[in-house]
């Protein structure tokens, strides 16, 4: 399998068979014409998507894409990666996530959300800013695809997309382009697990208004649901072929780890950045929460309905006014609850803690009104 060939590799010897394992980067990286090839393919030994986001920051930042056309073929466990501009909680369940161990990455480029699991292939093109040619690279894959399984309908639409028989996408696509260099990645949906895709990728929290780039749905379908016999080897044998093919290159695809620093000096920094809270969610541009919160006691006729409206920046709440029944709740209690939010994370977690001192200041039927106010500003915070 993709991601699992060093011992295969060794067994081959090195220079022999389609991949070769590297253990310096002067090596890896040694520029044009030194190197047989302007062009080189990697594959990423790691199924860790902020592993694998972090190393398309190192070749990005570090490579010189002037004189070098670099594919990665990657792939991750369960994890679903969201657009630079983009809200988590308007995108995800980050509650199931959370239960399904399902890992979340705000990626550098823009676009929409994507599920990946190792049923999935990333691809992302490396190239110069003024070679930069998104439909030359989904080129490559309908190519790749034709050469081995001919029967398959695939095209790119007007948004760079890649559809199977004028309808189903199996392919999403996004890029970053800076001053001088350039990628592209995309997605292949090869054998990915299609109900986790459609259950994970919906809101956690409703009534949120923001200028966040909205995912887009479209149906999807899996490679192997329309070619069963397609085999994840033949499919990444045919890609890195159809890619030197395009580009007229000679290159063999080569086996790295993105969190080896010999290789990749200053990679593990990046990782820690893309992993952390403040990347994630605290990039998320400001938005507005309004919403309707049921609240209850234990006596369905007590029950009542109270209205949301708080202001979320860089992740934290910035502003929170509660409109709770008096007569339910006394205003100072629900005015109390929203100070006591200022400033926290928009996060179930750390707003429970900030909420508990509150709830320990009071007792009785006042301390269980409280609570199932607390709980329901938590579940909205997903």
């Amino acid at each position: 399998m993709l991601f699992h060939l060093r011992r295969r590799f060794h067994l081959l010897g090195a220079g022999t068979g389609v991949q070769q394992a590297w253990t310096s980067s002067s090596c890896l990286f040694m520029d044009p014409p030194s190197c047989r090839s302007p062009g080189l393919v990697l594959q990423s030994q790691s199924t860790d998507v902020y592993q694998n986001l972090a190393l398309e920051d190192w070749i990005d930042g570090h490579v010189d894409l002037q004189r070098r056309s670099i594919l990665l073929l990657w792939r991750n466990r369960p994890a679903v990666v969201i657009g630079r501009h983009q809200n988590p909680w308007a995108e995800c369940d980050l509650p199931a996530m959370r239960r399904r161990n399902v890992a979340l990455a705000r990626r550098r480029s823009g676009g929409g959300t994507v599920y990946h699991d190792l049923g999935n292939l990333n691809l992302t093109f490396f190239t110069s800013k003024k070679a930069y040619d998104r439909r030359r690279n989904l080129k490559v894959i309908s190519e790749a695809l034709r050469r081995v399984r001919p029967e398959l309908d695939v095209q790119a639409t007007d948004r760079l997309d890649l559809l199977l028989n004028g309808r189903y996408k199996i392919s999403g696509t996004a890029s970053r382009v800076s001053r001088k260099s350039s990628y592209h990645h995309c997605t292949l949906l090869h054998s990915a697990d299609r109900s986790a895709l459609s259950s994970l990728l919906r809101p956690s929290c409703p009534g949120i208004h923001s200028n966040a780039t909205p995912s887009v749905p479209s149906p999807v379908a899996n490679l192997t649901e329309h070619a069963p016999s397609l085999k994840w080897e033949e499919l990444l044998e045919a890609v890195v072929q159809q890619y030197n093919s395009e580009f007229g290159l000679i290159s063999p695809s080569r086996l790295v780890h993105p969190a080896d620093e010999s290789l990749f000096p200053g990679v593990g920094k990046m990782e820690a950045e893309l992993r952390s809270w403040e990347w994630t969610f605290g990039k998320t541009p400001k938005f507005r929460v309004e919403t309707q919160l049921e609240l209850r006691d234990g006596q369905a006729a007590a029950g009542c309905s109270a209205e949301l409206h708080m202001d979320v920046k860089h992740g934290l709440v910035e502003s929170c006014r509660l409109d709770v029944p008096g007569d339910w709740l006394p205003v100072r209690l629900s005015r109390s609850t929203g100070e006591v939010l200022l400033g926290e994370r928009f996060c179930p977690h750390r707003a429970a803690a900030a909420l508990a001192a509150l709830l320990r200041s009071e007792s009785g039927q006042l301390q269980g009104r409280l609570r199932n106010l607390c709980e329901a500003l938590l579940a909205v915070m997903g």
